[in-house]
């Protein structure tokens, strides 16, 4: 069974399609703080058991960014794997992923073009950009803090899903 997200998007703002859910951070950027259980976290406890799945009905506006963080961090942990380093070098690793240049719906080779709308402007385009680096960080941080027990290798259990793939899907 697929688990699909409980967050409530009727009081957020969206941005080409993707709802601007409250994460738990420290930053202060587009997201507002919560306490209680965010979409990085779901995403999170979900990826395990999602990953294996090739279909995934969207019903509703927080799946979708469900499904990006889950492709987010897929490629987290295909990096890690790939280059086998501690906690501190697999921390400095999701900060520099989450950083990077991504693509925007919109703009050929985007891997959920189909799922999201492509930024009616520039401003929509940045607001997009600037939630999504954010989630990115938040998940990459709180995926490093799972994967690795202690200071030296990451878990077998969580690198056991870095050769999956969601939904037939990469990120780039």
């Amino acid at each position: 069974m697929v688990y699909h997200s409980q967050m409530d998007t009727s009081q957020c703002q969206f941005a080409c399609g993707l709802p601007f859910l409250p994460l738990k951070s420290r930053a202060d950027h587009t997201a507002t703080e919560s306490r209680s259980r965010d979409i990085v976290d779901e995403s999170l406890y979900a990826f395990r058991a999602n990953i294996l799945f090739r279909n995934f009905e969207v019903k509703g506006a927080a799946d979708k960014l469900l499904i990006y963080l889950t492709l987010f961090i897929n490629l987290c942990l295909k990096r890690i794997a790939d280059t086998r380093v501690n906690k501190a070098g697999a921390s400095a690793l999701v900060f520099q992923l989450a950083h990077e240049v991504f693509k925007v719906p919109g703009d050929s080779g985007f891997a959920l073009g189909g799922l999201l709308i492509p930024p009616v402007d520039k401003q929509e385009e940045g607001a997009f950009r600037l939630y999504v680096r954010q989630c990115r960080e938040q998940a990459g941080q709180r995926l490093v803090e799972k994967c690795f027990d202690t200071d030296a290798a990451p878990s077998k259990y969580w690198l056991a899903f870095a050769q999956k793939r969601f939904l037939n899907k990469l990120l780039t």
